[in-house]
């Protein structure tokens, strides 16, 4: 991540690079315009690096199938596809199921001496009769991508930074939309993929089962020890500091499961005065209800100001492998598979995946890592530091009717003190399933499966 910062949104694309958005540009990233159309709103399209048309061509060489695309094909990476890859990832009616996109056959059936009898190339596809009697037909698109590329990656939208200045204008949908048509649903998730959260303004709250519904619109709610939607307020009914009326510094939840909840939401139905205690005639007066301010922090904002302030403290954090509990209810001892480390990184892109962090719920610091215990302290010094900065901190009051939303594996949530009773719904959904509702909202389902099976 490189140059100067300028501003304090930045939008970050499949490289990595940052480009600083002006207020034009935040207020059209996060403002969906009703007036555009379905497609031009949520159809999305991957680039192609194929464009001068060629003759092609396909011939059998001991290797396999050496091919010459119809389009010029920029950084080739190989020209010949062996026979049993090819025999593998035939797609025709009989080789793949095609109610349910699974394959149809023993591929360890085929034999491994398989090869073409003959071949034929068109500009759409190429067509091979194999010694096993079979014949299949291959798209260019197919054949041209693996002639450039090792494998399928994911989608490389860009997703945009925000600090403290985010809440003069975030992210926000209306109830009614999301619930008529999965175009408003595909503004949603768009919303939360790029700015990491989103509100939902209009949102009914007489009867939380609408915030039920209203997250349902996404993907099913994900059950853990706590329930599946739930419906609280500040009684311990679990043993949870979520559960009290106690400040909470920024975190990510459930960093004990093995895979963190994807989405967490929050509904605020009531906030109110505690009642008075009835006791000699009159009775004391009840709590009044103040406080209780939600606290948002982007997480991969905070890692990349702690990579150009301190890449050795980034290094740290990415390395050394943490335990990480949930304990405090009888009869529950929940720890994920292995340690992990506070900052994940993809281990193709070496690009941060995903935040874990509760400073509450991390076990002890282990020895025997890359680094020290209290090399690991120090460097969470400053992580927690950066955490707590001013202008990272977006602080918003949450308000009946006004749902928020947000990735749980990128944006650290809290809140303030409060008084009273606060009375709050919301529930959590799988990374996978709002991944997928996603992109099946956004994106044309004919870009979306070759994305998907490769």
């Amino acid at each position: 991540m490189r140059g100067r910062v300028v501003g304090a949104i930045f939008r970050f694309g499949a490289v990595g690079s940052r480009q600083p958005l002006s207020r034009t540009h935040i207020c059209a990233a996060i403002t969906v315009a009703k007036s555009s159309s379905p497609a031009q709103n949520s159809r999305r399209t991957f680039s192609s690096s194929f464009r001068r048309l060629y003759e092609p061509k396909a011939e059998i060489t001991a290797e396999g199938l050496e091919l010459s695309p119809p389009q010029a094909v920029t950084n080739g990476k190989r020209t010949v596809l062996p026979n049993f890859w090819l025999r593998d990832n035939c797609r025709c009616t009989e080789c793949v199921n095609q109610d349910t996109l699974q394959r149809n056959f023993n591929t360890f059936a085929i034999p491994s001496d398989i090869h073409p009898t003959k071949v034929e190339a068109t500009k759409e596809n190429v067509t091979v009769q194999w010694s096993d009697n079979h014949t299949s037909t291959y798209p260019w698109p197919f054949l041209s991508f693996y002639l450039t590329s090792n494998a399928r990656g994911h989608e490389n939208d860009q997703i945009s930074l925000w600090g403290s200045e985010a809440g003069s204008r975030p992210p926000t949908v209306s109830f009614p939309r999301v619930m008529a048509s999965d175009q408003g649903v595909a503004d949603l998730t768009a919303m939360i993929k790029e700015f990491g959260f989103c509100f939902v303004k209009d949102t009914p709250h007489d009867d939380p089962d609408v915030t039920r519904q209203l997250l349902e619109r996404i993907a099913f709610i994900r059950v853990t020890h706590y329930g599946g939607f739930y419906d609280f307020t500040p009684d311990l009914a679990m043993a949870d500091t979520a559960y009290t009326n106690l400040a909470l510094p920024a975190h990510t939840d459930t960093t004990y499961f093995t895979d963190p909840a994807g989405l967490q939401a929050f509904h605020l139905l009531e906030h109110k005065a505690a009642p008075s205690s009835g006791r000699g005639g009159g009775g004391d007066a009840g709590e009044t209800a103040e406080g209780g301010k939600s606290l948002l922090v982007d997480g991969f904002n905070a890692a990349r100001i702690l990579k150009e302030e301190d890449p050795r403290a980034y290094e740290i954090l990415s390395s050394v492998r943490l335990p990480w509990h949930a304990s405090g209810n009888e009869g529950i001892t929940i720890a994920p598979d292995k340690l992990y480390p506070v900052l994940e990184l993809n281990e193709d892109t070496g690009e941060l995946h995903r935040v874990r962090w509760n400073n509450d719920d991390r076990g002890v610091v282990p020895f025997g890592e890359k680094y020290s215990p209290s090399e690991w302290y120090e460097a969470a010094r400053k992580w927690d530091g950066i955490l707590r900065r001013k202008s990272s901190e977006l602080w918003v009051q949450l308000e009946p009717g006004k749902p928020l939303i947000f990735d749980n594996w990128r944006v650290l949530h809290g809140r303030s003190a409060f008084s009273g009773i606060r009375r709050i719904c919301g529930g959590y959904i799988n990374r996978d399933d709002f991944i997928s509702r996603w992109r099946n909202t956004n994106y044309p389902r004919s870009e979306v499966l070759p994305r998907v099976t490769g």
